[in-house]
Parts: structure tokens; sequence; C-alpha cells
């Protein structure tokens, strides 16, 4: 059984869903398109999280295209890896779809995903040539020059970047007492010890140099005892 968090950005709020089945359908996703077991992947994570805006481009693409689309890879939790160190894939945004079908088959969806311009990156087919990526990142990089990389994630904040920076340091001891997507003072606090440890300024923001300590030491590093899950 899974638990999910949807992140309501018009609203700015987290809604929880508890107990759901591998085979039920994501909420706001569009009727049977995409099941929790399908947005999950590889993940052998309990709790998952994405977003109602990454749902709503699903749906348009699913639209657009007018059939099935396979999923190879969605959710990642940041300790399991499988990706890049500033992957939208660990906030619960992005797909890699269309893996064992046809060029012009994922050419489709390359196009389809392109024409709803709902999506925040829609990778080169250059760049992925046996699946297409799109993901709804947000936000603004806190690492400037570079259109990927999460925001900066300060106290009052409440989204799933937060949870990814919750994630982080609970995989690396510096336990937030919680895993909500809310940067309450528990996270603060175990974020300033971790700026302290990285020989960072303990300001308990997390922006780029703050990201780029946390996300190299964390990234695949596997399970440990102190995650929340």
């Amino acid at each position: 059984m899974a638990k999910l968090y949807v992140y309501d950005s018009y609203e700015n709020r987290m809604l929880v869903y508890n107990n759901l089945n591998e085979n039920d359908p994501m909420p706001y996703s569009y009727g049977s398109t995409l099941s929790v077991r399908e947005f999950r992947g590889s993940s052998n994570a309990r709790v998952l999280w994405t977003t109602t805006r990454a749902m709503e481009a699903w749906n348009l693409t699913r639209r657009r295209y007018g059939a099935g689309i396979p999923v190879g890879y969605a959710f990642k939790r940041i300790w399991e890896g499988g990706h890049g160190t500033a992957s939208q894939h660990y906030a619960g945004v992005a797909f890699d779809v269309g893996q064992g079908t046809s060029r012009a088959i994922r050419q489709r969806i390359h196009a389809a995903a392109t024409a709803t311009r709902a999506w925040g990156y829609v990778e080169p087919l250059s760049m992925t040539p046996t699946w297409v990526h799109f993901d709804r990142r947000y936000g603004t990089p806190a690492c400037t020059g570079t259109t990927s990389g999460y925001p900066t994630c300060r106290r009052g904040d409440k989204n799933t970047y937060v949870l990814i920076l919750q994630d982080a340091l609970n995989a690396l001891g510096y336990s937030t007492k919680t895993l909500d997507g809310a940067f309450g003072k528990n996270t603060y606090d175990a974020l300033r010890a971790a700026q302290r440890s990285f020989s960072l300024t303990a300001d308990g923001v997390c922006g780029c140099n703050t990201w780029k300590k946390l996300t190299s030491a964390v990234v695949g590093i596997g399970r440990t005892k102190t995650v929340i899950d």
C-alpha cells in the first residue's frame, strides 16, 4: 500500500492519499491512464509524491496522443538514485516513457507532449534515443545560469522540493522528524546541522551550494536506517 502526497500549487496545500493499491489510478490522472504502479516504476518506497500540475500535463498529453503511453520511469526517492543529482524524478514531476516502442511512436508521443505546452521541459529526441522525457518542473532554480535544478527552499515553504530536502536530510542522518513537504522548525534545524557539517553558512536556507552538497552526498546511497518512509 502506498502513501501519496500531491502538492496543489493553486491552493498551496499538500493533499495526502493513504493506503493506495498499486492498481489504483493516480489521483488527478485522467481515467485509468496512469496507475500507482506505473507512476512508482522501479521505486520500492512506500511514500510517493507528485503535483496537480504534473498530473494535468499528463492528462493533456494522454488526451492529445489518444492512446496508451507506456511509462518506463516516473517517481524515485533521491536515496534510491537512478537519475542525476538535480533530477525532477525525485520531485515526482518527471516521466520517461515509450521504452520498447518504435521510433515513429516515440516521435508521436514527443509531438503530443510538446503540443500541450503544459510541461516545463520536453527533452529533444536526440538526447533520448530510446525513450521520451518530459517533466513539469516549477520554481526558479537556485543555481543561476541553468533551467534545471531545484529552487531555493526556506522556512515556510511547502512543495515537493521540500519533500526532496527532508528526504535527503533524513537519509543522511539529520532528522526532520517528519516527511510532509512543509518546511518548519525541525527541517530548519536539521538543515542548519547539515550545513555546518558541510562547512557551509548555516543559515537554514537551501540554496545552490547547499543543494549541490546534499544531492551529491545522498543520490543513490540506498535506504538508510534514518530514512522516513
